[in-house]
């Protein structure tokens, strides 16, 4: 008979669940792990990382189309093989699952496989291939999740109407397309099929793609799509959709406050997601708003001895965060337990970043420039131009800026917003910078490596006080 007591039960094994069973693990807990599906979560099976994989091969398919801008000649016809790409993409996740299987055995993570419910806020039942399980904890972590929110009058229903899921792994490639919503799945979606020759719409109801954006990289965003020939429709809703034998009828109305009637092969609904806190057993034991389960900074809920971590929790809802959360919450835990040796310390959401993977890529962290000016701050903003930089011109990718954020009174740097080739990889110096509460005298004082886009960060920290080299 397989163990069924431990020092902490973690129930959901996405980048939130697995990150806290394995610090749980290393701070010597006896852990346990249960999943109803695949280790990895969403994230890595069905989310960040197959998508970065078909974005992948979606850049790859842009470069060699564009092959004669860099001196280089490719005989014959390129043409995506759809079947291919989603293999190529399935392959990668398949890898990091088995990746995360690797890293339970490694730190001596009982995985129960099955459905589990929570039976009070220490115990809970496993349903799964060896029948019915019961486990018990000293805590017990909710990692659950969440799922794409669908549209109310229109469910996916994965032939016509599509989530995240479907557009991953399509049976066919559309030949028209309506994706509804603007946010970071969305515009990802959008971005790929686009790249891959799809004629491609995208609704959204605010005034502009990208909403959480800081407005400047909204709108150079929005040039770059239109000009890759996407047709955007902001301040636009969608408000009826119908599915034909043919695919979908969409009536849209636009920011005129014209309805207008237009046919699609399929649709995209990126509309945010829905916590999975139902049916868990949760509702006595935690509060909720929306469904979210409310928390401390630490990732307590009411009840004692249970703990919620990741997108089941408020925002925002992203791996990294979900993880950063698993070990705060896991040595929270520990030292509960008697660990003197931990140090807990509350995650500062002004310092999480965020990055969207279309094609120019979009990286951002802390306060946009209008975030910055409504919450009081006297602010010095500057921009640089990829255009001014040498080896963003010498890359072929000379679209793009960087754009910084100050307290004019103190020097702090309040946000830090990017869009163009690579800056998803490069907003971690500035995510850095904030963690250390930097000014923009450590950043003007800083050596930036040449030749490299990273410049252009050094570049814009000079442009908001008036000393940029390079423009």
């Amino acid at each position: 008979m397989a163990d069924t007591n431990y020092d902490v039960i973690v129930l959901g094994s996405g980048p939130g669940g697995y990150v806290a069973a394995i610090r749980c693990a290393q701070l010597g807990l006896k852990t346990a792990i249960v999943e109803r599906e695949l280790l990895g979560g969403i994230c890595l099976n069905w989310g960040c990382i197959p998508t970065k994989a078909l974005l992948r091969s979606a850049e790859i398919l842009h470069y060699a189309q564009h092959a004669k801008d860099y001196g280089l000649k490719i005989a014959g016809a390129i043409e995506a093989d759809l079947e291919a790409v989603v293999k190529r993409s399935r392959g990668v996740a398949k890898q990091l699952n088995q990746g995360v299987t690797h890293l339970m055995k490694k730190n001596k993570i009982a995985v129960h496989m099955g459905e589990g419910t929570l039976t009070g806020p220490t115990s809970l039942t496993v349903k799964g291939e060896k029948g019915e399980e019961k486990l018990t904890a000293k805590h017990v972590i909710v990692a659950t999740g969440a799922r794409a929110r669908d549209l109310p009058f229109a469910p996916a229903d994965g032939k016509r109407v599509w989530t995240y899921r479907h557009a991953m792994t399509p049976k066919e490639m559309p030949k028209k397309l309506l994706v509804i919503g603007s946010g970071a799945i969305g515009i990802e979606f959008a971005s790929f099929y686009n790249d891959m020759g799809v004629d491609v719409t995208v609704v959204e109801m605010l005034d502009r793609v990208v909403p959480v954006e800081d407005k400047d990289v909204s709108a150079f965003l929005e040039k770059s799509l239109t000009k890759q020939g996407m047709t955007i429709m902001t301040d636009a809703g969608v408000e009826d959709l119908k599915v034909t034998a043919k695919g979908v009828r969409a009536k849209i109305k636009d920011s005129k406050g014209k309805v207008s009637e237009t046919e699609f092969s399929h649709c995209i609904t990126a509309i945010g997601i829905v916590p999975n806190t139902e049916n868990v057993g949760l509702e006595k034991l935690v509060e909720m708003d929306r469904g979210f389960i409310q928390i401390d900074d630490y990732g307590r809920t009411k009840s004692k001895g249970l703990w919620a971590i990741g997108d089941c929790t408020p925002g925002p809802w992203l791996a990294h965060k979900a993880s950063h959360e698993g070990v705060t919450t896991a040595e929270a835990i520990a030292k509960e337990l008697g660990n003197k040796d931990v140090h807990p310390h509350p995650l500062d959401r002004a310092n999480i970043p965020g990055c969207t993977y279309c094609h120019p890529q979009i990286a951002s962290v802390g306060l946009t420039e209008a975030k910055a000016k409504e919450a009081g701050y006297e602010v010095k903003a500057g921009t640089f131009p990829f255009i001014g930089n040498g080896k963003a011109i010498a890359l072929g990718e000379a679209e793009g800026f960087v754009k910084t954020v100050f307290d004019a009174k103190t020097g702090e740097l309040l946000g830090a917003h990017m869009v163009g080739a690579e800056v998803t990889e490069m907003i971690q110096g500035f995510v850095i910078g904030k963690t250390l509460e930097t000014t923009e005298a450590e950043l003007m004082q800083t050596v930036f490596p040449h030749p490299t886009i990273s410049e252009s960060m050094h570049e814009s920290v000079l442009a908001s006080y008036g000393r940029a080299l390079h423009i």
